[in-house]
């Protein structure tokens, strides 16, 4: 065992040097998002819809995620359990990038919009939802393999 550590660690020095290391990542991973599909709260159909029910994420990767209110309603998305399983990078809304550690609600009072950009970190299945409006069919998940 001693020897094959001997004999490794040059062997990992000298591909480092000649430039093995560059193999596995370049660049800031974390603004390399994927774009998932709006997440609609309210619709002309219903003051109750979700646009998207489910979204399926993997640890590691970027993304970003629009939610979009269409007004009808106050609404008040939350997904406490996904935010604290989450590298939150930013969130964009009203012209203003927000840098924070953790998100505990979008409160849309009127229409409007906001943008998290993300990495999923630990996985799950994970509830978002507008609070209060859960039993109305405001309830979906994120789920992260």
């Amino acid at each position: 065992m001693h020897a094959l550590k001997t004999l490794l660690f040059p062997l990992l020095l000298i591909g480092s040097l000649i430039g093995f290391d560059n193999l596995h990542a370049a660049g800031d991973l974390t603004r390399l998002t994927t774009t998932l599909p709006e997440l609609r709260l309210g619709s002309e159909d219903s003051d109750y819809s979700l646009s998207q029910h489910e979204y399926a994420l993997e640890t590691g990767k970027a993304y970003q995620l629009k939610i979009i209110a269409s007004g009808q309603k106050e609404y008040a998305f939350q997904a406490p359990e996904f935010a604290t399983s989450i590298f939150l990078r930013k969130v964009e809304a009203g012209g203003v990038e927000i840098k924070a550690v953790t998100l505990t609600e979008l409160e849309f009072e009127d229409a409007g919009e906001a943008e998290i950009f993300f990495v999923p970190i630990k996985p799950g299945k994970f509830r978002f939802y507008a609070k209060g409006l859960e039993g109305k069919g405001m309830l979906g998940y994120f789920v992260v393999k």
